[in-house]
């Protein structure tokens, strides 16, 4: 499993031209999985994005997490996270989770980090979206699981 961490001042998706979803400061985070993903990479992921310490303290130091600041999380389901372009000019995208898998993780995923966090918003999978952000920092982070488990 994959995730591209984002520490943002404002964070929105758009579907069909109107805004299904909208944070304040927060994390935005692109999510993508894997054959083979499974809940152990979900709950490691999960623990990771809600307790980074990503975000200033009063002296200005990465210290704090998205827990210590009550912010809020926007998750956006991405498979292109798994595109392989390491031959050729077009990513492949085989090691990808299958939709049909990937969109149920996603739900699971969401659910997971639900649990930690009260404010927490997604995209739509398998949506045409639009994606807008502001990153503060800017500051990113990738996390993965893969051969942890």
């Amino acid at each position: 499993m994959r995730a591209v961490v984002q520490r943002v001042s404002r964070a929105s998706i758009s579907v069909g031209g109107g805004r299904i979803a909208e944070i304040g400061g927060g994390l935005a985070v692109l999510v993508g999985f894997t054959r083979g993903d499974g809940l152990k990479d979900m709950d490691y992921i999960a623990k990771k994005i809600i307790n980074l310490r990503i975000f200033e303290d009063d002296g200005g130091k990465m210290n704090l997490s998205l827990v210590d600041r009550a912010g809020e999380l926007l998750l956006v389901p991405q498979f292109t996270l798994y595109g392989d372009v390491r031959k050729g000019r077009r990513p492949s995208y085989s090691s990808a989770m299958v939709p049909e898998e990937a969109s149920e993780m996603f739900d699971r995923f969401t659910a997971l980090c639900a649990e930690r966090l009260p404010a927490v918003k997604t995209g739509v999978f398998g949506a045409d979206m639009r994606f807008e952000l502001v990153n503060e920092g800017p500051v990113t982070v990738l996390l993965d699981s893969s051969g942890l488990f």
